[in-house]
């Protein structure tokens, strides 16, 4: 199993780029099923999620091969309504193929993806919504198998107890583009990554309007054709690099950074005192070289334009070392909190009450092996070792992987000290613990 050592306070500086956006591509790939005509995706992340997405396609018929460096070409000419449990398993997103079969086929059986680390993570939400469109769902043996011969456009509200739901507005969206009448859906996901998947439905012949809004409109069409589309940039991972730039003190730029889909992000940047500018549209340069003490913050997550609940862990690692105390509030996934016990073995000082941590900035952090978790606590946990005295290893970076193309890469090229190993070149009374 692959660890990284990170041997931390150098300060990065330079230039990187981010891929395409995890979280963007996975619905989009799903969305190839809802034609028989050829896709052509491109600037589609090398990550072990978009590969398990791309073997799901395969398994539903869909051929396959590249268009070119992380570009991919879909056919899915024939296709079978039954999702393989050992790859939904594996990957809970990949529950967003259930609108496109519903949606071209007209029914499904799809597993039950279960929760995660990070709580239970329900598709009741979209189970309500195919049910509004008039679709019969039953659920056997952990399989929902779904009946949509009888579908029709109608009004649904896709609200929650934790806000809107991403992919469960990416599955109605998608069923409703082959639904026949209109379907209007209140409290909508406007994240910019469900905008994305707008944009590629269009373009394959979807009518759709309000994109971007929490209110939109889809009047079915009889068939959906082909098209070309490049996925977004990942505003995730060029805010954790914008991070990692900060809490070195660093000066790094980073290119396919959109201002835009980063506004609460950089709002708190700003609050917290962290020097950032726009150089050009799709570029954020941060210079934490050129600040002071960075001031403590309060922080809630919330759905989009709100602060990403996909960058609190790595915000968490910056506060653990500015001066006063930092509240973050956690109004996605409540347990959210997974790195924080390692930050602590790093020498953080941190309380969790209820939904939020208390964050009580220390000097400095001391290196340590720590354990990831999650997607998102593993590159907290990065974060703190690249500002930490000393080495840091950190384990089980499958996580990594699953929304980090070749991460160690990029702060590599910006002057960090991290390579990947094995874990048993990890020192020996590491491995004893």
């Amino acid at each position: 199993m692959d660890v990284l050592r990170i041997r931390g306070g150098r300060a990065l500086r330079g230039e990187i780029s981010v891929g395409g956006a995890k979280n963007a591509c996975l619905p989009l790939l799903a969305a190839t099923l809802l034609t028989g005509e050829p896709c052509v995706l491109r600037n589609v992340p090398d990550l072990s999620d978009s590969r398990f997405m791309l073997e799901i396609l395969r398994r539903q018929g869909a051929e396959i091969e590249s268009a070119g460096p992380n570009a991919w070409r879909v056919a899915a000419r024939n296709i079978q309504p039954k999702t393989p449990y050992e790859l939904v398993r594996k990957m809970r997103a990949s529950v967003c193929v259930m609108g496109a079969l519903v949606g071209r086929l007209k029914r499904a059986e799809i597993p039950l993806p279960g929760g995660c680390v990070i709580g239970q993570r329900p598709i009741d939400l979209h189970v309500k919504g195919l049910k509004k469109l008039g679709c019969s769902i039953e659920n056997r043996g952990g399989v929902m198998r779904i009946d949509a011969s009888r579908s029709r456009g109608n009004y649904i509200f896709l609200g929650g107890r934790y806000g809107s739901t991403v992919t469960g507005t990416a599955n109605i969206l998608m069923a409703a583009a082959l639904t026949p009448g209109l379907t209007r859906i209140d409290s909508a996901a406007c994240e910019p990554e469900v905008q994305d998947l707008c944009r590629m439905l269009v373009k394959m012949g979807a009518k759709i309007s309000g994109i971007g809004s929490p209110t939109l409109e889809i009047e079915g069409a009889e068939k959906l054709r082909g098209c070309e589309h490049s996925v977004i940039p990942d505003r995730i991972e060029a805010g954790t690099l914008l991070l990692c730039g900060a809490i070195t003190r660093g000066d790094v730029t980073v290119r396919g950074a959109i201002a835009g889909h980063l506004g609460a992000f950089l709002d708190k940047m700003d609050e917290a005192g962290i020097p950032f500018e726009t150089p050009a549209p799709d570029a954020i340069r941060v210079r934490g070289d050129a600040a002071g003490d960075f001031r403590p913050i309060d922080i809630v997550t919330l759905p989009h334009p709100g602060f990403p609940t996909d960058l609190q862990a790595q915000f968490t690692a910056l506060l653990s070392l500015v001066p006063g105390i930092s509240i973050i509030t956690e109004r996605i996934y409540p347990n959210r909190y997974m790195h924080v016990p390692e930050l602590l073995r790093m020498g953080a000082d941190i309380a969790i009450e209820g939904p939020s941590a208390i964050i009580k900035g220390v000097p400095a952090l001391s290196g340590a092996p720590v354990m990831a978790s999650d997607l998102r606590a593993s590159a907290a946990l990065v974060l703190a070792g690249l500002a930490a005295e000393g080495e840091t290893w950190v384990q089980r970076i499958y996580h990594l992987d699953r929304g980090y193309e070749k991460f160690e890469a990029s702060l590599s090229k910006l002057g960090a000290d991290v390579v990947r190993l094995k874990d048993t070149d990890m020192p020996k009374e590491y491995l004893d613990e």
